[in-house]
């Protein structure tokens, strides 16, 4: 009889070898790797040739082999936040011993271990995981892309929920030793802050902390005829607010009709909404500056003659 590899082993295409022999029998899981309809390419797992160079089958593969969950930039892999990486990542608990080396699998042994299930797999919670694979970005072999990486999954998990800012914080708390620890520390400082883009934090750290004006408040909500506006910046105060568009404004002319309707919305309420590009954030930054000055000024001194 003619077994279904694929119908037995599913669409991961790994499986435990004790799990495989039980369902059908040693010895045909014995023939079926001679004859290389099955490859072992971790200890007590196998894994069907035409997926043996899948990401996901290495990573479904390497939990099986080694009874640890996905960690660092594998798990945020899982949580969506990172794109897929050559290597695969596991943590097992300190006391076991880690399998002989592969070239695609880095066992890190911890006495933390912690896991959640996503997507089928064991693995670490998106907080621990952003933690733990800035670790890995910023030490020994470090690479800009590989911190990179990292930087823009922090962002995304707190940009999505995926991962609270007090998560974060005790994570970072619990490794004081955390290579790149400060720069970290400094990333999470304006995430909570209000900042949700790389061009945001660009923005707080060089346009809206303005001379002579008070803070602004990052992400204001008003309320609106269909729904809510989440300002990048505003000053209440004078009904201003700023708002800080990409490289390519949002990215299609939908999303500028979408944006454009809003700030309609909002001027029929009294807010005027300045709107700032990518070039003038990062070539005139100082331009930036005063144009919002001058406008708040304007604001704040026809709402205070209206008042008399």
């Amino acid at each position: 009889m003619v077994v279904d590899l694929r119908g037995v082993l599913g669409p991961d295409g790994a499986m435990r070898i004790g799990d495989l022999a039980a369902a059908t029998s040693p010895a045909s899981v014995s023939r079926w790797v001679r004859e290389g309809r099955l490859l072992r390419p971790l200890p007590h797992v196998v894994v069907l040739p035409e997926d043996a160079g899948r990401w996901r089958t290495r990573a479904v593969a390497a939990v099986l082999s080694t009874g640890g969950v996905l960690s660092h930039v594998s798990a945020l892999v899982t949580w969506d936040l990172a794109p897929v990486s050559g290597r695969v990542h596991v943590s097992v608990a300190a006391h076991r011993r880690a399998p002989a080396p592969v070239s695609w699998l880095r066992v890190h042994r911890v006495t933390d271990l912690c896991s959640v299930r996503r997507s089928g797999v064991p693995v670490t919670p998106p907080a621990r995981s952003v933690v733990d694979a800035w670790g890995v970005a910023h030490g020994p072999g470090r690479t800009a892309a590989g911190a990179q990486v990292t930087r823009a999954a922090a962002i995304s998990a707190v940009r999505t929920g995926r991962a609270g800012m007090r998560d974060l914080r005790r994570q970072l708390a619990r490794r004081p030793q955390l290579p790149g620890r400060a720069a970290l520390f400094d990333l999470l400082g304006m995430l909570g802050a209000g900042a949700q883009s790389e061009l945001e934090i660009w923005g707080l750290l060089h346009v809206l902390d303005v001379p002579g004006l008070p803070s602004c408040r990052r992400q204001h909500r008003v309320r609106l005829p269909r729904g809510h506006a989440a300002l990048d910046a505003a000053w209440p105060e004078v009904r201003l607010a700023v708002e800080l568009d990409g490289a390519a404004f949002h990215g299609s002319a939908e999303q500028r009709e979408r944006d454009l309707r809003r700030d309609a919305a909002l001027a029929a309420q009294g807010w005027l909404v300045l709107r700032f590009s990518y070039r003038r954030l990062t070539r005139e930054p100082a331009a930036c500056r005063a144009e919002i000055a001058a406008v708040h000024r304007s604001r704040l001194a026809a709402a205070t003659s209206t008042v008399r």
